[in-house]
């Protein structure tokens, strides 16, 4: 049988929209079909377990589960505060065991139980980050926690602070719920990291910079059981007639790891690299307009030919075909139009 996918797109719910668009995934043709909304205030952020069964989200009121049912619709389980101001981005390990939030207005990580039945549980350990960043600008400079992502074996939680311009990582205890910092990936000055990836081998790590439009790449290994980065690369995301009105805001690695994308606001573009297998390095394959304003975030379709990009300030989905071979992308149909959208996740229906 043809595998089934669906689109979960999070929108900004304080105009018209009213929560998480459900489309349906056509992968032949690179396109989405709407199929219903999913009520639910702010889902600035979300994200599907590993088994498939529930979807997790950031909400005004904390963070949100659902059940995801056989056809792809979403069944609300609960909602929980986080305790402290509301989240921006989440992330939940392979197990289900813990829910990891980062927080942006407050940069504050929070850790929430996870319970069998998919509910999301109490907070178990919540650590607000200190201090004042280096900026020279006008820029806020006091702590913003826009991404938290776990390490390939799950054993550390790296939080991207935009405003301290490092990212804290922190040593996990599943048993007792707690973190624990064990080191800090200081990044360049006025940098401001946004975003944090890793290659589907688990052996490279891909940083965002949203105001130095940039991505750093880092081999990734334990040493002694201890987290150890080491910078390789250093590659602009912006193309060479680009202005410096940019600011890099989407990224994501293709299902078969062997591309990284990333979207830059202000000049509305996606550059797409390939990854080296052998050395994680990146080599630009094309960096072109998206057809829309602020491009926030980015789908990568699992046959790794299409993507689509969450166009915010026009309120639209401009969906793409990309011929790799001849380096450049190709526009399929017209925008999907939905208010604000922020963030997607495309999962596999389990048949």
């Amino acid at each position: 049988m043809k595998e089934r996918y669906v689109a979960y797109v999070g929108t900004y719910t304080h105009e018209n929209s009213v929560g998480i668009h459900l489309y349906d995934v056509d992968m032949e043709k690179g396109s989405l079909t709407e199929r219903k909304v999913v009520p639910i205030n702010n889902p600035s952020d979300l994200i599907v377990a590993r088994n498939g069964k529930f979807l997790y989200s950031i909400a005004d009121e904390g963070v949100e589960a659902f059940r995801i049912l056989p056809d792809g619709d979403l069944e609300t389980i609960n909602k929980q505060w986080i305790g402290g101001m509301r989240g921006c981005y989440v992330e939940v390990d392979d197990e289900n065991r813990y829910l990891f939030v980062a927080g942006h207005h407050d940069g504050k990580v929070t850790m929430m139980k996870l319970m069998d039945d998919g509910s999301i549980g109490d907070i178990a350990d919540g650590i607000f980050h200190k201090g004042m960043g280096r900026s020279i600008t006008m820029r806020s400079s006091t702590p913003h926690v826009d991404c938290v992502k776990l390490t390939p074996e799950q054993k550390f939680l790296c939080a991207v602070d935009s405003g301290l311009d490092h990212i804290k990582i922190y040593q996990l205890d599943y048993e007792n719920g707690k973190m624990k910092l064990a080191d800090i990936l200081r990044s360049p000055l006025e940098a401001a990291p946004h975003m944090m990836r890793f290659s589907r081998n688990g052996k490279f790590a891909y940083v965002l910079y949203e105001l130095l439009n940039q991505v750093d790449v880092y081999t990734y290994s334990l040493v002694n059981n201890e987290p150890h980065f080491e910078k390789i690369q250093s590659i602009t995301t912006m193309a060479p007639k680009d202005d410096d009105v940019c600011a890099a805001c989407g990224m994501e690695v293709s299902r078969d790891g062997n591309y990284l994308f990333c979207t830059n606001a202000g000049v509305n573009s996606v550059a797409i690299y390939r990854i080296d297998e052998n050395t994680g390095m990146l080599e630009l394959i094309c960096n072109e307009k998206i057809s829309g304003d602020y491009p926030k975030m980015l789908g990568i379709f699992p046959d790794g030919r299409h993507l689509m990009s969450l166009n915010h300030e026009t309120n639209e989905i401009t969906t793409f075909e990309i011929n790799y071979e001849k380096r450049y992308i190709l526009m399929k149909g017209k925008p999907v139009k939905v208010d604000k959208p922020n963030c997607v996740y495309i999962h596999k229906l389990v048949e």
